[in-house]
């Protein structure tokens, strides 16, 4: 019978880890799909994101308690998964415990603090649940979360308190079953742990088969949510355990206000300015295109944003366009640019490779109209925990209305007239400009 256990640990431990590593894999070449750029300055700068923002969660912290519990569970859950190797180690040898004789005291210390994280995980995951679905915060409400995403984040708080009861109820009925002298867990005297043994008055009028089933059953519950989170993880927003890590080691160093400029407009200024610069010999150049109208147009980064993106939804509650009631909510365009990146990759799945829809990221799923609300303040930016940045994507899609398909609304085009005949968005004569000093 201990055979056959140790087989199906196997094959469900190897099942596991395949469906994992391909789905990353699509992943990976779904992010790919966008256009190369190369991102490998201030490597020192970039790891020192990486501690302080994807594992010291800095920006978290802006608010203290939410941060404090975000931490926990984030740690927490981290931390406590470090018993699966030893769970693994068990279930390919058929042992119990194995760490327990190598670590000697300092094993039920370890399994103290486990314990200590595991009940702070399975509190803030109450907690969160009661925020989304009884006080209802308004960022955790609003209608871009309607459907799957809001039920992916209930999903992911219940999955968690079922995996932490089933860890302090395998240690409780352990523990019991050690006291009571039962078979093998007679050799195994690690001691009442911290919190568990509080569960053990339960079990009192159990059998010791009923109680050693409990355990059993705890331990394979506890090693199969485990890896059904491993591989519900690439389709869920809590992707970002994983991608926050590379995203915040990626993100753009230069100061907020900046953005990207392109050389070739910069040159059309430059030489209607001072036509004695612009080149005299005729060059038959290819265009190239002006923004981004999909995902093949978006640069690789933007793409690991997406698949980055918490779904925490502060950088719409930060967006003046959404908090004075415009369409725009910069956490909607990580989603969708999301939700059009892996309909591509579901796309080259079926076909191979990628055959058109007759769709694209501007206009199927990203509207003029919320393009065109964004003030490129930079507050969604600012208030991303990850590093993730809506705005070049906003930029993006919007210089290519308007420099692809002149598609602008009657004020703008004015001001792009005026700035081209004028040198200003003011209809006046350059000429004209300074007779206001005039009258002085």
């Amino acid at each position: 019978m201990q055979i056959l256990l140790q087989i199906v640990f196997i094959l469900l431990t190897i099942t596991a880890v395949f469906i994992f590593i391909k789905k990353i894999a699509e992943i990976r070449r779904n992010i790919l799909l966008g256009r190369d750029e190369a991102i490998n300055d201030n490597k020192n700068l970039r790891w020192k994101n990486v501690l302080l923002l994807a594992l010291g969660q800095k920006k978290m912290f802006r608010n203290p308690l939410v941060a404090v519990m975000h931490f926990i569970i984030y740690a927490g859950f981290i931390i406590i998964n470090i018993e699966v190797l030893e769970i693994a180690i068990d279930g390919l040898f058929g042992t119990h415990r194995i760490f327990e004789k190598p670590f000697g005291s300092l094993y039920s210390l370890l399994i103290d603090a486990f314990e200590f994280l595991a009940v702070g995980v399975f509190t803030g995951c109450v907690i969160f649940l009661i925020r989304r679905n009884v006080l209802h915060v308004k960022r955790l409400w609003m209608k871009e979360l309607n459907g799957w995403p809001k039920s992916d984040a209930n999903y992911i708080l219940i999955t968690e308190i079922f995996l932490m009861s089933f860890f302090l109820t395998m240690n409780a009925a352990d523990t019991a079953l050690q006291l009571r002298g039962y078979g093998e867990y007679a050799h195994h005297l690690t001691g009442n742990f911290a919190f568990s043994h509080w569960l053990q008055p339960l079990f009192a009028n159990m059998s010791d088969k009923g109680l050693m089933l409990l355990e059993r059953t705890c331990w394979w519950l506890h090693i199969i949510g485990i890896f059904a989170f491993l591989n519900y993880l690439p389709y869920s927003k809590h992707l970002h355990i994983l991608l926050a890590f590379p995203n915040a080691y990626y993100g753009r160093l230069e100061p907020k206000g900046k953005l990207e400029n392109m050389p070739e407009i910069q040159n059309e200024v430059l030489y209607a300015m001072q036509p004695e610069l612009a080149p005299t010999d005729a060059t038959n150049e290819a265009h190239k295109k002006f923004g981004a109208k999909d995902i093949f147009d978006l640069s690789w980064k933007n793409l690991l944003d997406a698949y980055s993106c918490t779904e925490c939804g502060r950088c719409t509650a930060a967006c003046p366009a959404n908090i004075t009631g415009k369409v725009l909510s910069p956490r909607a365009i990580m989603m969708k640019t999301r939700d059009r990146t892996e309909a591509i990759g579901r796309n080259i799945n079926q076909n191979k490779n990628f055959a058109d829809d007759n769709k694209t990221l501007l206009y199927d799923y990203i509207t003029p109209e919320e393009l065109r609300a964004c003030t490129t303040c930079q507050a969604c930016v600012e208030e991303c925990p990850v590093s993730i940045n809506p705005l070049d994507i906003i930029v993006q899609l919007r210089r290519y209305m308007v420099m692809e398909e002149s598609n602008a609304p009657q004020e703008w085009n004015a001001m792009f007239s005026n700035t081209e005949n004028n040198f200003a968005p003011w209809k006046f004569s350059p000429d004209e400009r300074d007779k206001w000093a005039e009258s002085i």
